[in-house]
């Protein structure tokens, strides 16, 4: 039986019993019980199931909050955040925009940092509202539902009085010749905010989003102090931002 088939195996057995057990399925699929818990950790990242002690269960079967935020791509976000924290010291003034990059790098911050931090996003401020040496403000204003980011003219207007040490942004895109560009309105006028308010603009992004332009630009690439991505910094992708000043991480 190929890997798909066994996959969809599981999930039809699941939707029939709401309750699979790794033994049992291992001797009916007579593979490893290795195998089927590799089944089931790929079938759970992929939102499909949540694997449970000795199984797995529906996803419907799982308490349910507007804070379970599906990330994509985790593994390379990982590996950003990891770059990003030789970035922070103590005593810092700190902007974070939204976006799930950034959400996984507020995971990694180290639990005794000393710092202010401001946010518009209010997943990140729920994250770092656990850390006790965080000064941590939340900057309000209307919420944009699907990015749970607060956006308008009372963000803008908290932004133009702060002086920030350095801004880690998340992006929806960039490219050498567009800059960065984002696809909502609002939100593009909101990171040119940030962007104003910071001595430093760190830019926090997976490949898929290299040479690809949005709508609304936020700024020429020249702007940005650092880009970081889930590539080796010597990637030949990488070679046009090089060329424009940026340093790559």
């Amino acid at each position: 039986m190929l890997k798909a088939e066994r996959r969809n195996y599981i999930m039809n057995k699941l939707a029939e019993e709401q309750r699979v057990s790794t033994v049992e399925l291992a001797e009916l699929l007579a593979v490893s019980e290795d195998t089927i818990r590799r089944d089931l950790n790929k079938l759970h990242e992929r939102g499909l199931l949540e694997k449970v002690y000795g199984g797995a269960i529906p996803i419907a079967d799982k308490p349910r909050n507007v804070f379970d935020i599906v990330i994509s791509n985790e593994t390379q976000k990982n590996e950003i955040g990891h770059k990003a924290l030789s970035l922070l010291h103590d005593g810092q003034v700190i902007i974070m925009s939204g976006g799930t990059t950034n959400l996984v790098f507020s995971k990694l911050i180290p639990p005794l940092l000393s710092a202010t931090i401001y946010t518009y996003s209010l997943p990140i401020a729920m994250q770092l509202s656990q850390y006790p040496d965080i000064d941590l403000i939340f900057i309000g204003g209307k919420i944009q539902k699907n990015a749970m980011v607060t956006i308008g003219m009372d963000v803008l207007k908290v932004l133009s009085k702060i002086k920030a040490d350095i801004c880690f942004m998340g992006v929806s895109s960039i490219s050498a010749k567009q800059g960065l560009t984002e696809k909502g309105y609002e939100v593009s006028i909101v990171k040119k905010a940030m962007l104003e308010a910071s001595d430093k603009v760190i830019l926090m992004l997976t490949a898929e989003k290299l040479n690809r332009k949005m709508p609304h630009v936020v700024c020429e690439i020249s702007s940005l102090s650092t880009m970081i991505t889930d590539l080796n910094p010597e990637d030949e992708v990488l070679e046009e931002y090089r060329k424009a000043g940026v340093t790559i991480l």
